[in-house]
């Protein structure tokens, strides 16, 4: 992964194995991972603080707002951080992702999930 180096990925995943294997690799590739369970603690994750530059968050969520609602609030409040979707059921259309976002379709290669990642950073 080129654009890994110094950068830190908020990965939002309501269930726990899927999460763990995704921060191990994105970790393993040279990633600082921040994980989040839902949207509520993603948001207070940001909130206080952490420096994140990709938001890569699944649509599918329980709580106050799926993924591509998170998307929007933190495209709105952090217009800086890039934005990488996922799910296994459904796929947005480009407009309804902000920021020019992208979209990964579950399951997921993980050199998949790096070339995605590689071309948020690169823009």
């Amino acid at each position: 992964m080129g654009q890994s180096c110094g950068t830190t990925v908020l990965l939002v995943e309501d269930e726990l194995f899927v999460r763990m294997i995704g921060a191990d690799a994105l970790a393993e590739a040279g990633y600082r991972v921040i994980e989040a369970g839902d949207a509520d603690e993603a948001l207070e994750r940001l909130e206080h603080g952490d420096k994140v530059q990709v938001l890569f968050t699944d649509i599918r969520m329980p709580g106050t707002m799926d993924g591509l609602q998170l998307a929007g609030e933190v495209h709105r409040r952090w217009p800086a951080i890039r934005i990488l979707l996922t799910s296994g059921d459904m796929r947005p259309t480009s407009a309804a992702i902000p920021d020019a976002g992208r979209f990964l379709a579950k399951p997921y290669r993980f050199e998949a999930l790096s070339r995605e990642l590689d071309q948020l950073l690169a823009h």
